[in-house]
């Protein structure tokens, strides 16, 4: 009886719980275990800020593969060494860029925005539909240090491909603007689309 009565509660829970967790999970009131302000320390300091914001460089001249690929890998040295053969040669750590170019090693970069290993993020995708990185990297250019901006997580996902423009609460007025009559809701929500 005692048995009955215990798998009844669980089953009860598992079939009244797991409806409300997906809710929930899927619809931005529940974040878990997303690294929202992860900021690790690089080996070599980059300021984006310098770059894609001071010197106006387009993320896709470094983050080549961006738009034709899932990943957008970080970039090979040999990309830094177009501008640091002749730029800011003398500072010490572009030194140390072109000790590690000229020995032929590469950088040991820390990733930054992490997903969970179940979930496959197609970065071309959105960038041959138009996105801007900075829909989910947040204002990368005003970053001195590059931080997860956004928490990445299923609802904050889905929210933005069901067209909701206040899917992110850390979008300016004029940034959920942008996103007002967009495309957005023309993106899948089907489970397949991120989980392959």
């Amino acid at each position: 009886m005692v048995k009955k009565i215990v798998g009844g509660i669980v089953g009860l829970t598992v079939v009244v719980g797991l409806p409300v967790f997906v809710y929930l999970l899927t619809n931005n009131k529940l974040s878990i275990g997303y690294n929202i302000g992860y900021e690790p320390t690089q080996p070599v300091p980059f300021s984006h800020k310098l770059h894609a914001g001071d010197n106006k460089i387009d993320c896709k001249y470094c983050h080549t593969n961006v738009g034709v690929s899932r990943n957008s890998a970080v970039p090979s040295l040999n990309i830094c060494m177009n501008c640091h053969l002749s730029v800011a040669v003398g500072k010490p750590e572009i030194q140390k860029l072109q000790k590690n170019y000229a020995e032929g090693k590469s950088i040991p970069w820390i990733k930054v925005h992490m997903l969970p290993d179940h979930v496959k993020f197609n970065h071309s995708k959105h960038i041959m539909a138009g996105k801007e990185c900075s829909t989910c990297h947040g204002p990368i250019e005003k970053m001195e240090k590059v931080y997860q901006y956004s928490d990445l997580s299923m609802g904050w996902c889905v929210n933005c491909h069901r067209g909701d423009p206040n899917y992110d609460p850390q979008l300016t007025a004029e940034e959920v603007k942008k996103y007002e009559g967009s495309d957005h809701s023309q993106a899948p929500i089907n489970c397949s689309t991120c989980h392959y």
